[in-house]
């Protein structure tokens, strides 16, 4: 999947957030077009999804733009008057139908949480991201689900200082938390089998995705055959596996999405392969939530790891990606590898590295499970 560098490396790449907030209803993918409020002071308009294109306009925030497409790094077309051109869509958050912002319109509690450092809060929200700063300018770096319990580190105006279960630490929004009982995350620990696991072979049809730079290997071939192997892998261990693609085509990511949960999927497993601008190599295994994704995420990146499949793993990212983000299902995405490595392309072109990567996924499906 091709990754822009936008700003410092969140691990050894970063993915740009995208749009505005989950429900937790399993119906509610997004559908486009749909409307969206710029939720930064300025918002640059640009002719190309990049930072290098040039500015063809600019939002105050509040504005209100019309989303038309999206992409996989958070890039998404709008719309304001005359004015078109790509946003970072992490900038823009969705509205519902009654113009409200998605997810605020009754989780808010004011902010009754107390601030006093080493105290709890519930999140209310039905999800809220996680900042470095407080503020909506600064960079998401994780997200939390409602009924998630975060300690309180510190506070600045209405933003919470705080630290989740996972240690990861960063500033919420105030009025999106409130005291109360945590939800623990439970897979149930009944096993794989009978399980479904929905396999997301990314990009496709007219969306070759990443091609590599040294043996025009394309990303969508390679996602094909690996997610046939993940499958193989998965359906031997006793899950029931549904696909999103079989085939040269390319679903959209809403359709991705309302395949997981329209088949009620315990599991969505997405296989991608990375690049960079620069010389890096291995894999990246991400997650959105952490408490409905990271464990998930962190059973396949273990066995990842220690697998020996030929490339070393570069471990956990927070990642605000489409069929992560809009997911109801619990979700992982897989980089399996940089095509623009000549050694990582070499490596990853042979069936033999895709069987030893799908199995070693698909024993970190199981691992989520028991």
């Amino acid at each position: 999947m091709r990754t822009k560098l936008l700003g410092l490396a969140l691990i050894l790449v970063v993915i740009v957030g995208s749009l505005g907030l989950r429900s937790n209803d399993a119906s509610a993918t997004t559908k486009l077009p749909y409307q969206a409020k710029v939720i930064t002071a300025a918002l640059n308009i640009r002719s190309e999804p990049s930072l290098q294109a040039s500015v063809v306009g600019q939002l105050k925030a509040g504005d209100v733009v019309s989303v038309t497409e999206e992409d996989d790094d958070g890039w998404v077309l709008i719309k304001k008057n005359k004015v078109s051109g790509y946003a970072a869509g992490y900038l823009l958050r969705k509205q519902d139908d009654s113009g409200q912002t998605a997810g605020s319109s009754s989780t808010s509690t004011g902010g009754k949480v107390s601030t006093s450092p080493g105290s709890t809060a519930t999140v209310t929200a039905d999800s809220l991201r996680i900042r470095s700063g407080p503020g909506t300018s600064y960079k998401t770096i994780g997200s939390l689900t409602q009924g998630e319990q975060v300690t309180v580190t510190g506070s600045q105006s209405d933003w919470l200082k705080i630290r989740t279960s996972g240690n990861v630490a960063g500033w919420v929004a105030k009025e999106y938390v409130d005291k109360g009982a945590s939800q623990q995350h439970s897979s149930g620990g009944t096993g794989i089998r009978g399980k479904l696991v929905v396999v997301d072979a990314g990009h496709g049809g007219s969306d070759p995705g990443m091609i590599g730079t040294t043996y025009d290997t394309k990303e969508k071939e390679l996602t094909l055959s690996t997610a046939q192997y993940l499958k193989q892998e998965l359906t031997r261990l006793g899950a029931k596996v549904v696909m999103t693609r079989t085939t040269d085509v390319k679903p959209e990511l809403s359709e991705r999405v309302q395949v997981s949960e329209s088949n009620h999927a315990d599991a969505f497993v997405s296989i991608h392969y990375n690049s960079s601008v620069k010389k890096t190599s291995g894999t990246l295994t991400f997650f959105y939530s952490d408490k409905k994704d990271r464990p998930l995420a962190s059973a396949v990146e273990a066995e990842l790891s220690k697998s020996g499949i030929g490339l070393r793993s570069n471990g956990l990212s927070f990642g605000d990606l489409y069929v992560l983000r809009e997911n109801a299902t619990v979700a992982t995405l897989v980089e399996l590898g940089f095509l623009s490595n000549q050694k990582d392309e070499s490596i990853v072109r042979g069936s033999a590295y895709q069987r030893k990567a799908a199995a070693a996924i698909a024993r970190g499906v199981a691992d989520y499970f028991d």
